[in-house]
């Protein structure tokens, strides 16, 4: 059994590795977890104590096999309610992180199994992000663009974004943006990247690091 706060740090470890190939930092680790190093260092202590990282100290530390396949399971619950609370319960999708970060420490992997039935093993969550299987497989999908890739004259729905944050979340609520929301591209600006689209009937030009955040599939 882990307490939440070694779980919070396991897939903390396990979403930094994802961007880096070396070992991670504590540093890094306790600008993510958003707490002192010292907190950071203790707490890596007692996760290798139970084999759940390789750490050396000013060296960083790595998850075991047993540690990832622990972080990925937490992703995997995580991501699941995401999806029942806005399948099912109706939450919008820039309401359901806090509340998924809660619901994500309940144990019983039969309830979890059950929820992924009763979802009908759904292979992304509200926000695009891929929900792994039982045994901690990520099935792949096809690739999707970011919305600054694509040419002009593109036409696709949204099938994700990269920025989880409330405030992106309440940006794109402002034009009623969602999964599922066809967008057309119009121009694309070179002088300051920005990206002229026709979104729910009308005409809004973004910003190059909104472009930079919305994954569309081309139709």
């Amino acid at each position: 059994m882990l307490s939440q706060s070694e779980e919070n740090y396991l897939k903390a470890i396990y979403s930094l590795s994802q961007d880096v190939t070396e070992a991670i930092s504590t540093n890094l680790l306790a600008e993510k977890m958003a707490t002192k190093a010292s907190s950071v260092t203790d707490m890596l202590k007692k996760l290798s104590e139970k084999e759940l990282i390789s750490y050396q100290k000013y060296q960083g530390c790595e998850l075991t096999s047993v540690g990832k396949k622990a972080a990925i399971q937490i992703i995997r619950k995580h991501r699941l309610w995401e999806v029942f609370l806005v399948n099912k319960l109706n939450f919008e999708w820039d309401e359901v992180h806090e509340i998924a970060e809660q619901l994500e420490h309940i144990q019983s992997t039969k309830l979890t199994d059950r929820l992924d039935e009763y979802l009908g093993f759904p292979k992304v969550d509200p926000h695009g992000d891929l929900i792994p299987d039982k045994n901690g497989v990520f099935e792949k999908i096809n690739k999707n663009s970011a919305l600054s890739d694509v040419s002009i004259d593109s036409k696709g729905i949204v099938v994700g974004v990269e920025d989880g944050s409330t405030g992106f979340f309440q940006f794109l609520k402002r034009y009623e943006i969602g999964l599922g929301t066809e967008i057309s591209v119009l121009e694309k600006f070179e002088f300051d990247a920005s990206v002229l689209v026709f979104v729910n009937g009308k005409e809004v030009s973004f910003s190059s690091v909104v472009a930079d955040k919305i994954f569309i599939q081309l139709v």
